[in-house]
């Protein structure tokens, strides 16, 4: 949703990060069956995943639903080994799109009278945010929400950027942090400014809220999602899986090039310890699960009108996206067509997704590339909901350093 470009993958209507490696050939377009197979109100959607793959990306799964109807598209393999085709039902690990399930769970406690948007990091979590001009007494559960409070974004300090996103990742993918860990990293930085004065994407306000939620509940923020929002909307291909690096069946593998530039070894990064994420993108799911999320906060089931409106009351981003927003865990853009979209990007190593809908929840779409450096998720979105057809030839994004990698991971 940000205009924010890297070596990865190129995203302005929403960022979906990616950050971060068996090289292997990658087939130009996706299955005959599944292009030729694509109605006409989805063909500009096929043709987009087929671009991302010749772009790179090794495989692309989508699901779109509009007025009651489903389509499922495909491109490229789901692993490159084996050249096994990606299908409907494969999970992936979907990053900050946890955000929004974050969110919606802090948003059902204030209308149970929990806590407040008001309330304070300080109230909740004494003495956690201090220290380098951090503050937590005049920090807002609400500022956290929405990326205003300031706070550093821990996945940007150097010495875990280089840990975490560089080919030491291979030596780290089963490292365990706890919540506090990631905020501590966080905090021996200074804020990027001060509370409610600006717009920063920072991972850590979304760890902090995870740990609100233990606090006020008693319980870890993945088993309030799961009693809350799985549960009831019967998402079982979605889960929370804390420290458990294996991913859950059916799924595909993930591939990064743990590296700032496009070219260059490509690896399997499929297996890691989520907990390096936390409540900032740990979560894995697929398509079909993710769209009737989206599809059921957007229409009411999960949040009264009160708190619906508050998660939809978004804040600019950035002057180069006067279209786009930042509400709660949730983002907006009209895009160029005029259809207003709601939902989230979200990356982690070798995982790019996508999910938006209307806001009157008619039309959805949820897609992932099992690839981090390369394709175009925006094509996607604009040729699902206007019907654009995407250029013969992508143009690849200028690679960036790896602190601006780090500074976007688990998906802005």
């Amino acid at each position: 949703m940000s205009v924010r470009t890297g070596r990865r993958v190129r995203t302005t209507v929403f960022s979906v990060v990616v950050a971060a490696g068996i090289t292997a050939t990658v087939c130009a377009a996706g299955p005959a069956s599944a292009r030729e197979a694509a109605p006409a109100s989805h063909r500009a959607t096929q043709q987009a995943m087929d671009a991302a793959v010749r772009d790179g990306v090794p495989g692309v799964i989508g699901v779109a639903q509009q007025d009651g109807r489903t389509w499922t598209g495909d491109s490229g393999v789901a692993d490159l080994r084996t050249g096994r085709e990606r299908q409907a039902e494969d999970r992936y690990r979907v990053g900050s799109i946890t955000k929004t399930f974050v969110a919606t769970v802090v948003l059902q406690l204030e209308a149970e009278g929990r806590l407040s948007l008001d309330d304070t990091v300080e109230h909740w979590l004494p003495g956690v945010v201090r220290g380098n001009g951090h503050d937590g007494t005049k920090i807002t559960l609400r500022q956290l929400l929405n990326h205003t409070s300031g706070i550093y974004n821990y996945t940007q300090d150097p010495a875990f950027g280089q840990r975490i996103f560089s080919t030491e990742f291979l030596q780290h993918r089963y490292d365990t942090y706890t919540p506090r860990q990631l905020v501590d990293i966080a905090t021996k930085h200074a804020p990027n400014f001060e509370p409610g004065t600006s717009w920063r994407y920072s991972n850590t306000n979304f760890v902090l809220a995870g740990m609100v939620i233990e606090k006020a509940t008693g319980h870890s923020y993945a088993t309030e999602i799961e009693r809350r929002v799985l549960r009831p909307l019967h998402l079982r291909s979605t889960t929370v899986p804390g420290t458990d690096s294996r991913m859950p069946r059916p799924s595909g593998r993930a591939y990064s090039k743990l590296s700032t530039e496009s070219t260059g070894r490509t690896y399997d990064v499929t297996a890691l310890n989520p907990s390096m994420a936390s409540s900032a993108g740990e979560m894995v799911s697929n398509s079909a699960d993710l769209s009737r999320f989206y599809r059921a906060l957007l229409t009411g089931e999960l949040l009264p009108q009160r708190q619906l409106k508050e998660m939809k009351t978004a804040v600019p981003m950035s002057a180069d996206t006067p279209d786009a927003g930042y509400g709660l865990g949730l983002q907006v853009n009209k895009l160029p067509c005029g259809t207003e979209v709601w939902g989230h990007g979200g990356g982690i190593h070798g995982s790019s997704s996508m999910a938006v809908t209307t806001g009157d929840g008619r039309h959805s779409l949820a897609f992932n590339f099992n690839g981090d450096w390369s394709g175009d998720s925006d094509a996607v979105v604009l040729a699902e909901f206007c019907g654009t057809t995407p250029a013969a030839k992508p143009v690849k994004p200028v690679a960036k350093p790896v602190t601006s990698v780090a500074s976007v991971a688990f998906g802005e």
